[in-house]
């Protein structure tokens, strides 16, 4: 761990779609990678990853930490990225910390006294949380992650008049948070992504391509990582039941 700078982290988000992976120093971004949302993650995260760090000019070795986003989100995708950094990190006898994806979404969506986290789902639903972001890009919970339905999530918020929308289920379902908003009396907007100064009303921040710069950005604070960093402690933070479990 070097004592004179922040760590190097290499960063993986798997939890989304596309997903993406970054290398970040502190706050600084040195490199980034964005996913195709119709490729799996198995097909090319490797080489992404690869690709990344020989643009860094770093080997795997020379990075400090590993963080990863630790859900909710894909079923299939959470389980590719953690197996991933859990690999990495026993191997290198690294560190690696897991970031909520919901979390990570907040921080994205810059500072904010209340930030709903949205993703999709499946089925039609969202998971969801209510998050506070400071100056500094410190995140707190307001309260528990929630796997919901969007109509549910928006009678049960209508009361705040100032929100921030973030993340991928929050342009999904707009126009369905927009109406909400306006049949409430509500002031509404779209936000983009060079206004990010706090919000009057309810405003749907636009979505993080690289999801993976705040993951490490957030795992930086954990640094020199003496809790939480060993392989056998990262879980996937899932939300809901899977699919077969449902059937069952």
């Amino acid at each position: 761990m070097r004592a004179d700078s922040h760590p190097l982290i290499l960063s993986i988000e798997t939890a989304t779609r596309a997903g993406s992976l970054a290398v970040t120093s502190g706050e600084k971004v040195l490199v980034t990678r964005r996913g195709n949302a119709s490729v799996s993650h198995s097909t090319n995260l490797l080489e992404q990853i690869k690709d990344a760090l020989d643009e860094a000019t770093l080997t795997l070795r020379e990075v400090d930490a590993l963080a990863v986003a630790s859900g909710p989100g894909s079923f299939t995708g959470l389980r590719i990225g953690l197996a991933t950094v859990k690999a990495f990190a026993a191997t290198l006898e690294k560190p690696c910390v897991g970031i909520p994806t919901l979390h990570a979404v907040a921080r994205s969506a810059g500072q904010s006294l209340c930030t709903i986290a949205l993703l999709p789902a499946g089925r039609g639903e969202v998971f969801a949380q209510q998050l506070s972001v400071d100056a500094d890009g410190v995140v707190l919970p307001l309260d528990d992650p929630a796997h919901i339905a969007p109509d549910i999530l928006l009678k049960q918020v209508r009361a705040r008049r100032n929100l921030r929308w973030a993340g991928e289920g929050a342009h999904i379902f707009l126009e369905a948070i927009k109406d909400s908003a306006l049949t409430e009396g509500i002031e509404f907007r779209v936000q983009g992504s060079d206004d990010l100064g706090i919000d009057h009303g309810w405003t749907v921040v636009q979505s993080s391509e690289v999801l993976a710069a705040s993951v490490g950005q957030l795992a930086c604070r954990f640094a020199p990582f003496e809790n939480e960093s060993s392989p056998q402690d990262l879980q996937a933070i899932y939300g809901r039941p899977s699919d077969a479990e449902l059937n069952a």
